[in-house]
């Protein structure tokens, strides 16, 4: 399913939701793209991107590291001896493997993260965007300690977008299509929505695929479990804004 919209405007403007949609996409076309055209695509990933080998070992990978595909956490002739393989966690999120995964992944934004950052507040809604992403992040190299592949896209923080969208809005409405079957747009309640994403991810595990899902499913989980956890004070703020909100139109 692909969703269009949804049926569930935000009571504030989504400052932050859009800026970042915009600094990703100028990562994507200034620096990522820009870079590509004097360094490889693939080059330009192993020298600023989240590789599982080289957090585990905290080395950068050496030449032959890259070239064998195999994790030996030998300290020699590291390929980027300048990288700093923590700030590439974060770093990795605002890089995508082409232009269909960053489409993909700021239109899923876009339509869940102005409700989301409504709920949290501004700042609040920056560093929970950054912590799930961390944590879609962690998991993936959890699982995957020895990979030398660079792990690249918003997937994780958006995955903790949309479980904090379960838990704060399940019965808003999702426009969606289901192409290439139905294109007429239908609605469905959100928990619905997203629940049929989050385990058809579990689909992608038997698939020949370079998806991290696990990252997908640990981002969901994040957000899930945070907006559990703190989910009557998000309510509580939530229902003072609109009480704030109905005074102030009664005072004009």
């Amino acid at each position: 399913m692909l969703p269009i919209r949804d049926l569930n405007p935000a009571r504030r403007p989504a400052v932050v939701n859009w800026l970042l949609v915009g600094v990703t996409a100028a990562i994507f076309f200034f620096v990522q793209s820009e870079e590509n055209v004097f360094v490889p695509e693939e080059e330009f990933l192993f020298a600023q991107a989240a590789i599982p080998c080289e957090v585990v070992t905290g080395e950068p990978l050496s030449a032959d590291e890259v070239t064998s595909e195999i994790c030996d956490g030998a300290d020699a002739n590291p390929i980027f001896p300048e990288k700093n393989v923590l700030l590439a966690i974060v770093a990795s999120i605002f890089f995508h493997g082409g232009i269909g995964h960053l489409i993909s992944n700021l239109w899923v934004l876009i339509i869940f993260g102005n409700n989301i950052e409504d709920a949290y507040g501004h700042g609040t809604y920056l560093v929970f965007y950054l912590l799930a992403g961390i944590a879609a992040t962690a998991a993936h190299i959890f699982l995957h300690p020895e990979s030398t592949i660079p792990v690249v896209g918003a997937s994780g923080s958006i995955a903790g977008v949309m479980g904090a969208y379960a838990v704060l809005h399940p019965k808003a409405r999702v426009m969606s299509i289901i192409p290439p079957f139905y294109f007429w747009p239908f609605a469905m309640p959100a928990f619905l929505f997203l629940g049929i994403w989050f385990f058809s991810q579990f689909l992608l595990a038997g698939a020949d695929s370079n998806i991290a899902w696990e990252a997908h499913v640990a981002g969901f989980a994040f957000g899930l479990l945070v907006s559990i956890l703190i989910r009557r004070r998000l309510l509580s703020h939530s229902t003072s804004d609109q009480a704030r909100y109905a005074i102030g139109r009664i005072r004009q």
